[in-house]
């Protein structure tokens, strides 16, 4: 990992490992006043990354608690990131301070007219800000999403602007944002990128929350309907993960993708697996990292999982 990645992980995760409680909009540290990591605790085993072999094109895995890499595989590969962009939504929307409580209806500029995604959110519904902001993330909700950035100060423009000057400050020199849903093929990153976002998402102790929520109802007005929804990763539900931040993407220029904050072996993890082809590769990846960190063993990747390539890709980008 480049020194700019491992810099940044530094000053961004070093709150926590320090135990110090994370605001919802966590202050500039500067070198000096960055808290010292807590050392790691001793591998009882090597991490060989020949051994790990993996279904998505574009990998990344840092050892949170060191600050340091324990594997990548096309890190520094741009390539669309589809609804991770939500991550970045939530930061702007949070940083923004605008009323949690404030309900914000549903109109037209909200539909999708690039993909006709579906949505049970119909013209007129009215949730709060907070329920957008939940919703966009843990079922990726793409009006939701849309409407908390069409609602900000000067509206979407506005909205994608802050969005990558927010990605400047980060580091994320190989980001760019067109849009706040991720729909658009032009959203774009690196998996060292995109763990700095997942660095920069976790101080905020709402992002976390919202995230990794199993399932939430919501009442929608003016109808007062109930709505259920249930979170994109599967494995937020799963007893046999700790998992502190997850977001999911996908669309068809972006393949599947998954990154999460989670805790294996006793230690904080950030894991971001990029563009991988079928339903549920991204969820077998995820289990491939787990095993080989726990074990220093690797589990073997289904036939019908292998990456798809480049050339496939690029027929299908719009």
């Amino acid at each position: 990992m480049n020194p700019r990645l491992t810099i940044v992980l530094f000053v961004l995760f070093a709150p926590l490992a320090a135990g110090q409680t994370a605001t919802e909009r966590p202050p500039v540290l500067s070198v000096a006043e960055t808290p010292l990591v807590l050392p790691a605790t001793p591998s009882p085993h090597v991490l060989d990354p020949a051994k790990l072999r993996l279904a998505s094109l574009n990998a990344v895995i840092i050892d949170a608690s060191a600050n340091r890499p324990v594997y990548a595989k096309g890190a520094d590969a741009v390539t669309p990131i589809a609804s991770l962009t939500k991550l970045m939504t939530a930061i702007v929307t949070l940083d923004a301070q605008l009323p949690q409580d404030e309900l914000i209806a549903i109109d037209l500029d909200d539909l999708d007219y690039l993909k006709g995604t579906h949505s049970r959110l119909r013209m007129g519904t009215e949730l709060p800000r907070r329920e957008m902001l939940r919703l966009a993330l843990m079922s990726s909700e793409n009006r939701a999403a849309s409407s908390l950035a069409r609602t900000y100060p000067g509206g979407t423009p506005a909205f994608v602007a802050a969005m990558n000057a927010k990605a400047a400050v980060l580091g994320m020199t190989h980001t760019n944002f067109s849009d706040p849903t991720g729909l658009s093929a032009h959203n774009v990153s690196t998996a060292n990128d995109l763990a700095m976002l997942v660095a920069a998402a976790a101080q905020y102790p709402q992002i976390r929350d919202f995230s990794t929520t199993g399932s939430h109802y919501v009442e929608v007005q003016p109808t007062g309907q109930m709505l259920g929804y249930n979170n994109t990763n599967n494995l937020v539900k799963n007893a046999q993960w700790d998992i502190k931040l997850s977001k999911t993407g996908y669309i068809r220029e972006a393949g599947k993708c998954l990154v999460m904050l989670a805790t294996i072996a006793s230690k904080p993890f950030v894991i971001v697996l990029l563009d991988s082809a079928g339903k549920y590769t991204r969820l077998g990846d995820a289990q491939r990292v787990r095993h080989w960190l726990e074990t220093g063993e690797t589990l073997p990747v289904a036939s019908a999982a292998k990456p798809a390539t480049k050339a496939r890709k690029a027929k299908n980008v719009s």
